[in-house]
């Protein structure tokens, strides 16, 4: 199991230690990209906490209305931030397309409870704050393609209001986290058992409503069997459950860079 969810080991390009070293750069240097190049509102709070921030990305000719991308950061839920995650921005905003980097409490601060009410709760309050938003679409990266699931799970009822969610982009993610458990990932986490299953999304799949919005699950080539397991069972879970889901298996990529190009107007994924 340390070796399944370790996906710097899995990697064909670099070794283990260099390829987080070289993600955190690309991921670093393609937001400072976008900051540069784009009109950008930065460390709006969505909530009272330090880390409760959004960084919004806005269209380069912003019509009455326009989409909004949501991109929730991975990083095994404590490491990784917000400042690291604009790079996929230039190539959605010459589109149209307003992204927003959404930062939440990583562990040891932050529980697996709060990580995923501060990601619901900041839809909530884009939804309040930008009536010109005409729909979100989700996008995650391994630990933020979870929470991104955990977000499809949501009874919006509690909230007063419900995001139009058109679309998730769940990437490399991790859906049942009972695994992590029994790893290192876990000493930071200190989740319990009961913890990692009431947020698990695979173990949370609700029925799709008739305008549920579609799910794109995708998975790198190199991504370890047990990621990509992991990918094609909640995708199997959720098309069992009535939704629209299609699986993503992108040949030539690893854990990393199959974010990482996301920066890059002709990839598959970007594209897509």
């Amino acid at each position: 199991l340390e070796d399944q969810y370790s996906p710097s080991r899995w990697s064909r390009r670099l070794d283990r230690d260099t390829i987080i070293d070289v993600h955190l750069e690309v991921t670093a240097a393609g937001t400072e990209r976008a900051r540069a190049s784009t009109q950008t509102l930065l460390h709006v709070p969505y909530g009272n906490g330090d880390k409760e921030k959004l960084d919004i990305y806005f269209p380069t000719s912003p019509s009455e209305t326009f989409p909004v991308l949501v991109y929730i950061h991975g990083g095994y839920w404590q490491c990784l931030s917000k400042d690291d995650s604009g790079f996929a921005a230039p190539p959605l905003v010459s589109q149209g397309v307003a992204v927003v980097a959404v930062g939440y409490d990583i562990a040891p601060k932050g529980h697996m409870d709060a990580m995923v009410l501060q990601v619901r709760r900041s839809l909530v309050f884009l939804m309040e704050q930008y009536p010109r938003i005409r729909g979100i679409y989700l996008c995650g990266h391994s630990a933020g393609a979870h929470l991104a699931a955990m977000v499809l799970s949501t009874d919006w009822t509690e909230f007063q209001v419900v995001p139009d969610i058109k679309g998730a982009v769940l990437v490399s993610g991790v859906y049942d986290l009972e695994p992590i458990l029994h790893t290192y990932v876990n000493d930071a986490l200190n989740m319990s058992r009961e913890v990692a299953q009431r947020n698990s999304p695979m173990r949370h799949v609700i029925p799709a409503v008739p305008a549920a919005c579609e799910v794109l699950v995708a998975v790198a080539q190199h991504d370890s069997p047990e990621f990509r397991r992991q990918s094609q069972e909640y995708s199997q879970a959720l098309r069992a459950a009535g939704w629209s889901v299609s699986l993503l298996d992108l040949a030539g990529v690893d854990h990393f860079d199959v974010i990482e190009k996301l920066s890059e107007d002709s990839y598959l994924l970007t594209q897509v």
